[in-house]
């Protein structure tokens, strides 16, 4: 693969397929899915340490996370103790999309908060809905994780969301 994305400073979808190959519509319907955004071979366990189901798999230490979407069951513990944010939910329902996302930006939204949708370079596309905010400790720095219900064709797309504020 390329690694013209580091110079750009986001991977495509098209070259995120090429690292790993994503899930099929027919699985992001069952139920929400891990999707790994990490290209590189850097050493980095805690997402395959964490999974309850042994889905997230590396054949060596420095190999990109793999995720066996049959196996996955979508409790989103690797979202959370990602230190790159490098992991997603993803979730298609009834013409809708619902992706689970690392935040750590102040102020934290709210459940039921409307926010600007972000795209991998962070432009924005579009806008959701927060539909479940997930906090740990705060105060030890730990990131918070929110799940945002969009359009189904922006599942794949938005990867980041920005608080609206008082518009």
């Amino acid at each position: 693969m390329s690694e013209e994305w580091m110079s750009r400073g986001y991977i495509t979808l098209e070259e995120l397929d090429g690292v790993h190959p994503l899930p099929g519509r027919e699985r992001l319907m069952e139920g929400p899915v891990a999707i790994p955004e990490c290209p590189q071979e850097i050493p980095c366990t805690p997402c395959r340490e964490i999974c309850p189901t042994g889905a997230i798999t590396m054949e060596r230490v420095n190999d990109p996370p793999r995720v066996d979407y049959s196996k996955c069951i979508g409790c989103s513990l690797c979202v959370q103790i990602c230190p790159g944010l490098a992991f997603f939910m993803v979730h298609l329902k009834e013409g809708k999309a619902r992706v689970t996302m690392p935040y750590e930006y102040l102020p934290l939204p709210r459940r039921g908060e409307r926010v600007r949708l972000l795209d991998r370079k962070g432009e924005v596309v579009g806008e959701g809905v927060v539909v479940m905010v997930m906090t740990r400790e705060r105060s030890r720095g730990d990131t918070a994780v929110l799940t945002v219900e969009m359009a189904e064709e922006l599942a794949m797309v938005v990867r980041a969301v920005e608080v609206m504020g008082d518009e």
